[in-house]
């Protein structure tokens, strides 16, 4: 795992990747059709992820055999909480544990930056996120944010690593 620039050429494809699918997953489950194209520019130029810019963020991007394969981005919320954001693995690489490495590198950039806690929001139909926290040892907690597609909330403390 490294920082990356979130708008360098492998974290804006990694964005791509990760806004369409989750994005169609939605529009498939509420409407029952796949994100348009434009529709999908737009919101993905509306997200560009200059908050997970040092010195309050941090994107990182994970590869496997040396090409790009997934992405977790931290950004501080206030000055003990961090929130984990654009955790993604692409699909041909899933299953290797690679989502466990992003979110503990994530933990450790959250704690680089001051943070004592790391939240974060997802939805009821991204059920493997939802059971990767879980697995990892965050809880559900009451909504922090007022963010319209999320319906899970989850926190965990950052005790200090030990060396």
């Amino acid at each position: 795992m490294a920082p990356e620039p979130f708008d360098s050429p492998d974290a804006v494809a990694l964005w791509r990747a990760y806004y369409t699918e989750v994005s169609d997953r939605y529009y498939l489950l509420h409407e029952g059709r796949r994100t348009g194209l434009e529709e999908l520019d737009r919101e993905i130029a509306a997200r560009s992820g200059a908050e997970l810019s040092p010195p309050t963020g941090r994107l990182l991007v994970g590869r496997y055999e040396g090409e790009p394969a997934g992405t977790a981005g931290v950004r501080m919320l206030d000055a003990s909480t961090a929130e984990l954001t654009r955790v993604f693995v692409r699909e041909g690489v899933r299953g290797r544990g690679g989502a466990p490495l992003l979110v503990r590198a994530a933990e450790d950039a959250a704690r680089a930056l001051g943070a004592n806690r790391m939240v974060l929001d997802t939805r009821g139909d991204l059920v493997e996120a939802r059971a990767l926290y879980a697995r990892l040892g965050y809880a559900e907690t009451e909504p922090y944010n007022a963010n319209l597609y999320a319906d899970h909330w989850f926190e965990k403390s950052l005790s200090p690593q030990l060396s």
